[in-house]
């Protein structure tokens, strides 16, 4: 399974090869913020899975767990591309919405639902933790 994306303006692209790990809605305040919506549509992936084609810029965030996240974005349009946990070396979370294709995107958890907009109702179908999940 091979999957292309990139940003909005297209100075940066990307090939995903291989299945996510897993697919979370993340609520956290700072994925709000930096996606400008209510929360983010993230794939788990493995670093080497990921093939980028173009130049990323990084910001340095605290999350709300206090771990650093890496977040890279496309320097001229500011699509937000990819993010990295120093909690989790060699994993990413891409950014689904930057997929060419998301018919194919079913997310299986939600996270951070601590930080939820009051408005939004969660689907009960999803496993839910107000925080990140526990450790397998």
């Amino acid at each position: 399974m091979k999957n292309t994306g990139g940003c909005l303006c297209g100075q940066v692209r990307y090939t995903l090869g291989g299945a996510p790990l897993a697919t979370a809605l993340c609520h956290c305040s700072n994925c709000q913020r930096q996606s400008g919506a209510a929360f983010s549509v993230n794939l788990l992936v493995q670093d080497s899975q990921i093939e980028i084609s173009g130049r990323l810029a990084a910001f340095e965030d605290a999350g709300e767990s206090g771990g650093k996240v890496q977040r890279r974005f496309c320097p001229q349009c500011g699509s937000p591309v990819i993010s990295s946990l120093a909690s989790a070396p060699g994993l990413a979370a891409l950014k689904a919405g930057t997929l060419d294709d998301t018919s194919w995107i079913r997310p299986a958890m939600q996270v951070w639902c601590g930080s939820k907009q009051d408005w939004l109702v969660l689907d009960p179908a999803l496993p839910a933790f107000p925080k990140n999940p526990p450790a397998a």
